[in-house]
């Protein structure tokens, strides 16, 4: 009886080994195809990560606080499952999409990468999936994917399923929610003061010049800015609506009509804004180099992408201690969702997908929330009555507005196939100071990119 026990157990062991081994016995090809067509067990792709041992993080290093959650509190986390975190930090995304392609271009095919995960926004994510660099569907079939909307006709899943316009299809999984939005010092600006529309800035910097200014396009926050100038002065009066078309749909011309209004008005104010009166109108190059000039009072207003961007300014002493939010500009404070992504040739998938999966739970969101001020990306009427209230116990609080008005004044993102074209726009006309007509520099902008 007792050779039978042992004979059982080692019957036992041995088929829990290979069950355990399968996975790790395939190539990086053969377990793509598995999970992508979903014949494969959660638990053995856990077993086949614990086996990878590490996931290379590639993300934008500029925050602090950011570092911080990740070294203190996802490292320690996914050591727990087996992963260990290696991040990367880099300080422009592009930069790391430009090897990801390159390293394909070169022959280095799947497991044959240096990145895992990458931490993208709607630019970066077109160029990747334009270049065939993502390695698949992933995101609807990891088990956290229960905690955001994925059905097409329900339009609260648009955030899902677009990315700056482009169709997700499942190869990037949101991570963070980000609005952008606008602050304002109270020291300098009184609440009757405060503009809410283009027209009201203007006027308030004819009164106060060289007190605003916004970040250098193509940096993705100069870009944003001049996006929501574009929405306010469509001359359709349809807002952002025909700027979530692509401009193959959209077409040159009609591209080139649509932001003309939007220039003139840029143009103008170029000479209002800081260093303007002086004749050398000053764009910072980051979001760290506006901070320093909101901090010191050089401007009276920054903008820029941080739902939470004021709390969190606060507490770590970038921001003057009377910062508050404003709605600004009214109806078009534009709205997203950020996403980490796989590349293709990444060279351990699935330690990616643990480390995305486990990104995306309630524990890790309201952990970044409360300690990171980054908006969680979960869909809250996706979660249990219990779940939502840690989400919301960990937001941070807003100053001089409420969410419900944040809320009610978004505007989405522009469709990716047309940021080079206004951003190139912006280069010609507001930087070389152009005086050909819109329509000639969208077109030589457009044969340009071509």
């Amino acid at each position: 009886m007792q050779n039978l026990k042992k004979m059982g157990w080692s019957a036992a062991l041995l088929t829990a080994l290979l069950s355990a081994g399968s996975t790790h016995a395939m190539s990086d090809d053969e377990f793509r195809n598995e999970f992508l067509a979903g014949s494969m067990a959660w638990s053995e792709v856990e077993s086949r990560a614990q086996e990878e041992g590490t996931v290379n993080f590639y993300y934008w290093g500029g925050s602090d606080i950011i570092n911080l959650w990740i070294d203190q509190v996802a490292k320690p986390a996914l050591a727990e499952r087996g992963v260990t975190l290696n991040p990367v930090r880099i300080s422009a995304t592009k930069d790391t999409v430009d090897v990801i392609i390159a390293e394909i271009a070169s022959g280095k095919g799947s497991g044959e990468g240096s990145v895992d995960m990458v931490w993208v926004n709607g630019e970066n994510f077109f160029t990747l999936k334009q270049q065939g660099a993502l390695w698949g569907s992933f995101a609807h079939k990891l088990p956290n994917s229960a905690n955001f909307e994925w059905d097409e006709t329900d339009p609260r899943s648009l955030l899902n399923l677009r990315d700056f316009g482009t169709p997700t299809e499942a190869m990037e999984m949101p991570w963070s929610g980000e609005q952008y939005v606008c602050a304002v010092n109270r020291a300098h600006v009184t609440q009757s003061e405060t503009p809410a529309t283009f027209a009201d800035l203007k006027a308030y910097l004819e009164q106060n010049p060289g007190k605003f200014t916004y970040v250098k396009p193509p940096h993705y926050l100069g870009n944003t800015f001049v996006q929501s100038v574009l929405y306010a002065h469509n001359p359709e009066g349809s807002g952002a609506d025909p700027f979530q078309n692509s401009l193959e749909d959209l077409g040159v011309e009609r591209l080139a009509t649509l932001i003309t209004p939007g220039f003139e008005y840029l143009k103008e104010l170029d000479p209002l804004l800081l260093g303007g009166p002086q004749g050398n109108p000053r764009y910072p190059e980051s979001s760290s180099e506006l901070d320093n000039l909101f901090l010191n009072s050089e401007v009276h207003f920054n903008c820029k992408f941080g739902l939470y961007g004021v709390h969190t300014g606060l507490i770590t002493g970038t921001y003057p201690e009377r910062a508050e939010e404003m709605i600004f500009p009214k109806g078009n404070m534009i709205k997203n969702k950020n996403y980490l992504a796989v590349p293709l040739n990444s060279p351990n998938p699935a330690a990616a997908l643990v480390a995305i999966n486990y990104f995306s739970s309630v524990e890790a969101q309201a952990s970044m929330m409360a300690q990171a001020g980054m908006p969680a990306g979960v869909d809250m009427w996706t979660l249990s009555a219990a779940d939502q209230a840690r989400i919301t116990e960990a937001a941070p609080p807003h100053y001089g507005v409420t969410q419900a008005e944040l809320d009610a004044n978004i505007a989405p993102d522009t469709n990716a196939s047309l940021v080079d074209v206004i951003e190139g726009t912006w280069l010609e006309v507001i930087e070389r100071g152009s005086n050909k007509p819109i329509k000639q520099v969208v077109a030589d902008v457009v044969a340009g990119l071509n």
